[in-house]
């Protein structure tokens, strides 16, 4: 039997997709449940033309993520930070510092969750960070830690 899924469904599909599941399953699971709907001639092609919307949204912004990407990659960023005994910092550079201050060298807001980091930076030095715009565009841009003067 063919249903639109209406919600997303592990291990048959996402929302919105046309999916082939066996009568059974449909007619006492996804059905009374409210995660799927039997799949008409017109409910397909109104899914099908709503898919066909969403690519092109998809590819307009995966063309913006590329040249925002061309502009993170290569980005060097500087901090100053108090030292403490063996080049450790007082406190750290976190994801949220280092969105922040790429935020204004590029003049686009850059989401802390996207910053590719484990953990907070607490060594002085240069460190290659990754930042993640979409599934495999990671640009790279370097983070260089440095003695604050007092």
């Amino acid at each position: 039997m063919r249903v639109v899924l209406t919600e997303d469904v592990p291990g048959k599909g996402k929302a919105g997709e046309i999916r082939e599941v066996s009568k059974g399953y449909a007619k006492n699971f996804l059905l009374p449940r409210g995660l799927a709907l039997a799949a008409t001639p017109a409910l397909v092609k109104e899914v099908e033309s709503r898919l066909q919307r969403q690519q092109i949204e998809q590819s307009v912004d995966r063309e913006q993520l590329v040249e925002l990407g061309q502009q993170i990659e290569g980005q060097e960023l500087r901090f100053k930070a108090r030292i403490g005994a063996g080049e450790r910092l007082f406190g750290s550079i976190t994801a949220a510092d280092i969105a922040e201050e790429l935020s204004k060298s590029i003049g686009s807001e850059v989401d802390k969750k996207k910053i590719d980091l484990d953990k907070p930076l607490r060594q002085t030095g240069s460190h290659e960070v990754a930042v993640k715009l979409a599934g495999d565009l990671k640009p790279q841009i370097t983070v260089v830690i440095e003695e604050e003067e007092d």
